[in-house]
């Protein structure tokens, strides 16, 4: 059991902390799960539309058309490789998406609006944001019902975790009410390093609520993948990586259950 139609933006301002693979594999843990899901790709680098094999210089329209053209999101997704996974793919196009967006009317709203022609279809809708705080990542967070942040366990971390949550908390106050924060998980956590347990700990210190039992680890199948096409959790289910998000898509359904 889960909740119908729920939209979750992945985010985080600071590139490089496992925000598409995120994206990419736990899109592909839920719908190995049995959820269907819809995976938008707000990134001009489409990264996670290449994750699923889909490369943006064969994409003909994408979110781009979705933002600024009005075109419906029924008629630009596409299948993947995971039966219960779509995907709105990116495209080369998105890189003028921040500018073009400017004098267009309820700009901050237009993923928003495009989404709730299909959010009956899906039960869970991930949005990829890019690594910044512009309009893309604003009309992400503006679309969703909660926010799901990958960070590293890495110096800065707490400072830079603390900027996105005050931007969530802006969002909320003065665009979208309804956001709340889905939870922060720990990407590419290395054992080994001191730092690592040190910087998880003083994050789950400061916030008990927030972040998820589940810890990604630093795997090398994580980043093999998206060079093949494929979600770690389709090219190999048994690495360590496609345990996590498996894991932490089990985590999120329980959470659903009990909500429920």
């Amino acid at each position: 059991m889960s909740v119908v139609g729920r939209i979750i933006c992945i985010a985080n301002q600071k590139g490089g902390v496992g925000k598409t693979t995120t994206a990419v594999n736990l899109a592909a843990s839920l719908g190995l799960a049995g959820q269907s899901v819809l995976l938008v790709d707000m990134d001009p680098q489409a990264s996670a539309s290449s994750g699923f094999g889909v490369t943006r210089d064969r994409v003909e329209r994408s979110t781009y058309d979705v933002l600024i053209s009005g075109t419906p999101v029924s008629e630009v997704v596409q299948g993947t490789i995971v039966e219960a996974v779509r995907l709105l793919p990116a495209s080369r196009d998105l890189v003028g998406a921040e500018i073009e967006l400017v004098p267009l009317p309820e700009r901050e709203f237009r993923l928003a609006r495009a989404l709730e022609g299909v959010r009956a279809d899906y039960e869970y809708l991930l949005i990829d944001c890019p690594p910044s705080l512009g309009l893309l990542t604003i009309n992400g967070l503006c679309a969703a019902d909660s926010v799901l942040v990958p960070l590293q366990c890495e110096y800065y971390a707490l400072e830079g975790l603390t900027a996105l949550l005050d931007t969530v908390r802006l969002v909320r106050e003065g665009l979208n009410p309804r956001l709340e924060v889905e939870g922060v998980l720990l990407t590419m956590f290395d054992t080994r390093t001191t730092l690592c347990h040190q910087v998880s700990e003083e994050v789950r210190q400061h916030f008990p609520r927030e972040v998820f039992n589940t810890v990604i680890p630093r795997n090398v199948r994580l980043s093999e993948s998206p060079s093949h096409g494929l979600p770690a959790v389709t090219y190999d289910a048994t690495s360590r990586g496609a345990q996590g998000y498996i894991e932490l898509a089990n985590e999120m359904l329980g959470r659903a259950r009990v909500e429920s």
